[in-house]
């Protein structure tokens, strides 16, 4: 078998950069995954979409895909509704820190065209009342951010993938990526061999894994995060609530129940996607404390997924002097899903070495050479 390109992760991100490039023309892409599809990090995840980052290169990714998850259902010619609510992300703020930060965060977001604004206490209340005002002591709020269903939305990305000539193989693990002379020669999987010399790792928890197998070292690592989900009920919150502090997202999904995460500091880097005791006493504990009715709820189920995090928490999109033809989309710290289309048409353009749409000197894999490389993301749970 032959291929032009071979991308390694069959998740959002994976099925984004297929699309992009076939929509450009390039033939005989294959796409390999060794789960089913959605079952790694896309699946798994929240799937928040928001603007509100500390970084300038975030925001600007994240308006971009915004912008196209607008339009996303129309473009991808998809026969379903991929619920894309937009009811904003009410970010809270718990400390004095928190409240000079996010006022610089609102104005970094403001200048690339993010509709977000500073709230007191009460405008906050407004917009989410069951807020514990003895906890919040203000907030910043962007009422095109919102929630999007994972599952449908790469769904509609494959389906549309798939009619340009993309081939798709689940259920089918990368054992080896056979290279030559500094070239890419091979990719080898437990059912066949593709001849290739160009592959693409786009393969979330794996990318260092994958980046192994090609003789790159790619430095990322992934961790496990937990998320609850509750019994649901009538609407009563619109937003997406996040506290960085706190250390909690929670979302009301539009069949009525809840979801919310949060991260660990003291979770090993490794790939159990387990779920804990500890992290269902801590959650609950934290969501009594900032939204108290939701703490009444009964839980249904709870589960882990994979963070792929990078040493600065942006991601890396770029290809490498360590190996002609190895590109790379992974270490999104979380952010995968919310910036797959921007991944994917950036990811091409540089394939295929065309104009940028946007500036991602930043996001190249050599600022980890430079000690002082780049800016940090701290918005972050």
């Amino acid at each position: 078998m032959k291929a032009n390109i071979v991308i390694i992760g069959g998740g959002i991100s994976g099925v984004s950069i297929a699309y992009n490039l076939a929509k450009k023309g390039v033939k005989d892409i294959v796409v390999f995954d060794d789960n089913y599809m959605t079952g790694g990090a896309t699946g798994r995840c929240g799937a928040g979409v928001r603007q509100q980052w500390g970084t300038k290169m975030n925001c600007i990714l994240a308006k971009s895909s915004v912008d196209f998850f607008e339009r996303a259902q129309k473009v991808l010619e998809y026969h379903r509704d991929i619920e894309f609510k937009q009811e904003g992300y009410l970010i809270v703020a718990t400390t004095k820190e928190e409240e000079i930060q996010f006022a610089k965060n609102v104005k970094l977001q403001n200048s690339v065209g993010i509709p977000a604004k500073k709230l007191t206490l009460d405008e906050a209340l407004k917009i989410v009342p069951h807020l514990n005002k003895e906890v919040v002591l203000g907030a910043t709020f962007c009422p095109t951010d919102g929630h999007l269903n994972p599952f449908l939305m790469t769904d509609a990305y494959f389906h549309a993938a798939k009619r340009l000539g993309v081939q798709f193989f689940y259920r089918e693990k990368v054992l080896e990526i056979n290279v030559k002379d500094g070239e890419i020669k091979k990719v080898i999987t437990n059912k066949r061999e593709v001849i290739t010399n160009q592959v693409v790792n786009a393969a979330g928890g794996f990318a260092k894994e994958v980046g192994d197998l090609a003789g790159v070292d790619i430095p990322v690592y992934s961790e496990n995060h937990e998320i609850l989900v509750t019994e649901p009920i009538e609407k009563i919150q619109g937003p997406m609530v996040i506290s960085f502090s706190k250390n909690i997202y929670c979302q009301q999904v539009p069949h009525g129940s809840f979801i919310m995460g949060r991260s660990d500091k003291n979770v090993a880097h490794d790939h159990d996607i387990g779920s804990t005791h500890t992290f269902l006493d801590e959650m609950s504990k934290t969501v009594t404390n900032l939204l108290p009715p939701i703490g009444e709820l009964r839980v249904v189920r709870q589960w882990g997924g994979s963070y792929n995090l990078s040493p600065d928490r942006q991601p890396i999109i770029s290809g490498t002097d360590q190996l002609k033809g190895f590109y790379m989309a992974c270490g999104f710290s979380g952010h995968g899903f919310m910036f797959a289309p921007m991944t994917g048409i950036l990811l091409s353009e540089i394939i295929l070495n065309q104009p940028m749409s946007i500036d991602i000197t930043e996001l190249h894999i050599d600022r980890f050479k430079n000690s002082d490389h780049s800016e940090y993301e701290t918005s972050v749970v």
